[in-house]
């Protein structure tokens, strides 16, 4: 262990993983050793752990932890720092505080890169702490830095009422965008318009090409931040204003997608995209760093806080699971820990 921790650690933990890839109930309770900090790490004692997409598809083989990280899924967390690396200030221990992590979060202890973390404001329970960096770190660099999301744009967002969904529609509406979203049923819709969105759009009933076509007159959105993939991908590109940028965060509708380069030609148009769990350290530091300074003082005095939905003990990772699938969530998914 660290020199810099409490005494009274225990040297084994409880966590969820499992055997062998596949459904929700793979899942099994694991006694690992307690991780020791590397030098810029800090190690958490997990209140709460957030539930992600990224999660489902790890535990389906598709998405492997990058080299180093946790075999243990869980993207993001809260809790106390109770050990420090020796490149880490000791006034860090016994700090609240909410981490993106590599991996590692279905733990009874994490570790996270002190530089990662972004403390827990007064006023904010634990619960909605893990609910918050993995999906402000992808919003704000997916919407504002790839992006270039500024004030007077319109933004659409694919799964308006996802984690993802949700931070973005906050998000944007503090910094003075018109937003439009998608969902697929009328209670989604009307809980993502509750939120801010301008409008919402039930892509089940309703062609949301036309639909942004009507609500912009014509002229198109600055930024669409994309889930999907596959066949939206021409669709987004047809709602995009000239100049208009499509951001690419996931590919749950299909990896590959067919489209008119002379529509992106003449348009002016750009493709980008991003996955962050693989990046650098140094790079999320900067990112966290930039979140900090820009949009955590909105957590800070409650302008924005993260939509809840259900909350399931570690144990009970299957059944968080299953609901995240059966797509009927609003907002995000988080597992108890050690609580509050």
């Amino acid at each position: 262990m660290a020199a810099n921790s409490d005494s009274s650690l225990p040297e084994t933990m409880t966590a969820m993983g499992y055997d062998e890839p596949g459904g929700a109930d793979v899942f099994r309770a694991e006694t690992l050793a307690v991780p020791e900090c590397g030098g810029d790490q800090v190690l958490i004692r997990v209140a709460y752990a957030g539930v992600n997409r990224p999660d489902v598809i790890q535990r389906k083989g598709h998405y492997p932890p990058p080299p180093g990280a946790s075999h243990i899924p869980g993207l993001e967390i809260s809790g106390e720092v109770v050990a420090a690396g020796e490149n880490v200030p000791r006034e860090m221990i016994g700090q609240s505080v909410c981490a993106l992590v590599t991996g590692g979060g279905y733990a009874e202890y994490a570790l996270a890169h002190a530089r990662h973390c972004l403390t827990v404001p007064r006023g904010m329970s634990l619960k909605e702490a893990a609910a918050i960096p993995e999906t402000l770190f992808t919003v704000w660099h997916n919407v504002f830095e790839r992006g270039w999301a500024k004030s007077g744009d319109t933004l659409l967002v694919h799964g308006g009422t996802s984690g993802i969904g949700t931070m973005a529609t906050m998000l944007a509406k503090a910094f003075d965008l018109a937003v439009i979203t998608t969902a697929g049923s009328d209670e989604k819709c009307a809980a993502s318009k509750e939120l801010g969105a301008d409008l919402a759009i039930n892509y089940k009933t309703q062609d949301f090409v036309e639909e942004v076509k009507d609500f912009t007159e014509g002229k198109g959105v600055a930024v669409v931040l994309d889930m999907v993939s596959g066949d939206y991908v021409a669709r987004n590109l047809s709602c995009l204003a000239t100049e208009g940028r499509h951001v690419t965060i996931a590919v749950l509708g299909g990896a590959k997608a067919e489209i008119n380069m002379v529509q992106v030609m003449s348009n002016r148009l750009t493709l980008t995209g991003s996955t962050l769990r693989a990046r650098s350290d140094n790079f999320k530091a900067l990112l966290a760093d930039e979140i900090s300074g820009n949009a955590w003082p909105l957590f800070e005095d409650g302008q924005i806080r993260p939509v809840m939905d259900e909350t399931f003990d570690l144990a009970d990772v299957t059944k968080a699971h299953q609901r995240m699938e059966a797509g009927e969530h609003i907002g995000k998914i988080v597992l108890k820990v050690a609580g509050g």
